[in-house]
């Protein structure tokens, strides 16, 4: 196989706050040693790694740091991490927007990137003009570019607006317009960072499956990255995975995604002990929450596994028809389904009960998310009644998809909030 791209010990180094190296003496200094001594530059030496959770205590990082890689021509490969690991500098320093400070990069073909919505458009320019400059950028001319047009215009869907001013653009039509560009004038390597999840569910799979075809139909080389741990699998063939700028693991897709997802989740929190912090104010607390956590002690699962919570619940006044209320969330906070116990219990004043409530039959694809609960009485017929909530409690892990039939529907339709769920609640005590 031919090599797409090569990538030798890059690095990229920043300033915390401040642009070049903040100081007149360090920029002399920078000078001083790199053009007249012809020496390396001296605060290449300092520094410490990306970790944007931890509070710094350098003034330069490492937002990137001694990656090696070699990406074969036609292969489709996810970039993944937390975000903050560095794959969005990668792809810009791949994309040519920013210099690497040290390392090398080579290149066959040329290259087409989505980085951002809007990345390379005029705004008072209008959507065909924005073509015709994209397209002369790289290097195609006027007729090559005529021959596409239709094509792409069709594909972006912005047929009625190809000749409005792109400022007037929602970002869910700059991003059809920025990929069908990309995509279709014919660069060797596609470069996509996660502007596709502006876009809605129709689109992303019509991008998904354009740039299947630009791999596997035409030899084309992908770079994808994305969050959509589903849509990740569904395209690429192998993966990279980015902790602190560094290269964590390469290798397969599947084998890419499991270890992310198994080093990722194992510091996640499985219980919480309930405090008013946590809750929604203004609640009558009549029942409270006193605390949560998973039964089986881990917070990663299986899309046909049941996933189970131990809640311990006090009450300050007798309830004879109490409900608990669960909603899923995506890691970007979008609802994806809710679902209430439909076996009441009663709880009497002073009382504290343990009690378990079960999701079953779920199917959620591969990915994380986010969890809420809520206390209450009633329902939606009668009308419903909150006496606690809390949300975004706790959040879990798919990491193991066993129901082939519907992957395709959890992938694509999860963000429309239309999964059904099914619950069941025991009193433990």
């Amino acid at each position: 196989m031919t090599t797409a791209i090569r990538i030798e010990n890059l690095s990229k180094q920043y300033r915390l706050g401040t642009i070049g190296t903040g100081t007149l003496s360090h920029d002399l200094n920078r000078w001083w040693t790199m053009n007249v001594r012809r020496k390396e530059d001296p605060f290449l030496t300092v520094g410490e790694v990306n970790d944007r959770a931890q509070k710094a205590t350098s003034q330069y990082v490492w937002a990137l740091k001694d990656i090696n890689l070699e990406i074969e021509q036609g292969d489709i490969v996810g970039i993944i991490g937390k975000n903050g690991s560095g794959k969005s500098t990668l792809l810009k320093i791949l994309s040519r927007v920013t210099k690497p400070t040290t390392g090398n990069i080579s290149y066959k073909g040329r290259i087409a990137s989505l980085l951002e919505v809007g990345t390379g458009f005029h705004p008072e320019m209008t959507g065909r003009e924005n073509i015709y400059m994209n397209g002369a950028i790289m290097g195609m001319t006027k007729r090559e570019i005529t021959q596409k047009l239709d094509e792409i215009v069709a594909f972006a869907g912005v047929e009625r607006y190809i000749d409005t001013p792109v400022k007037r653009y929602s970002s869910g039509m700059t991003v059809r317009l920025g990929f069908a560009i990309a995509a279709h004038l014919e660069p060797e390597i596609l470069v996509v960072d996660e502007v596709l999840a502006v876009g809605d569910a129709e689109f992303q799979k019509k991008a998904i499956g354009k740039m299947q075809d630009v791999s596997r139909g035409e030899g084309r080389t992908v770079l994808f990255v994305s969050h959509n741990m589903g849509a990740v699998q569904n395209l690429c063939k192998t993966g990279v995975l980015l902790n602190n700028g560094r290269v964590d693991f390469r290798g397969t897709i599947e084998n890419t995604i499991d270890y992310y997802l198994e080093t990722t989740t194992a510091d996640k929190i499985t219980h919480r002990k309930i405090d008013n912090s946590m809750r929604v104010k203004g609640q009558t607390l009549t029942v409270q929450f006193v605390s949560v956590q998973y039964a089986k002690q881990e917070n990663y699962f299986a899309s046909d596994e049941p996933i189970e919570f131990l809640f311990e619940i006090t009450a300050h006044s007798d309830v004879e028809q109490c409900r608990i209320n669960t909603t899923v969330l995506t890691i970007s906070d979008v609802a994806i389904g809710s679902v209430s116990n439909r076996d009441f219990f009663s709880i009497q004043k002073g009382e504290t009960k343990q009690v378990k409530f079960t999701l079953v039959n779920h199917n959620l694809a591969l990915g994380e998310y986010q969890v809420s609960f809520s206390l209450g009485t009633g329902n939606l017929l009668t009308g419903q009644t909150d006496f606690d909530i809390i949300p975004k409690i706790l959040s879990f892990s798919i990491t193991q998809f066993t129901n082939e039939e519907n992957l395709a529907f959890t992938q694509w339709h999860r963000n429309w909030g239309n999964i059904s769920f099914q619950s069941k609640t025991e009193m433990i005590q």
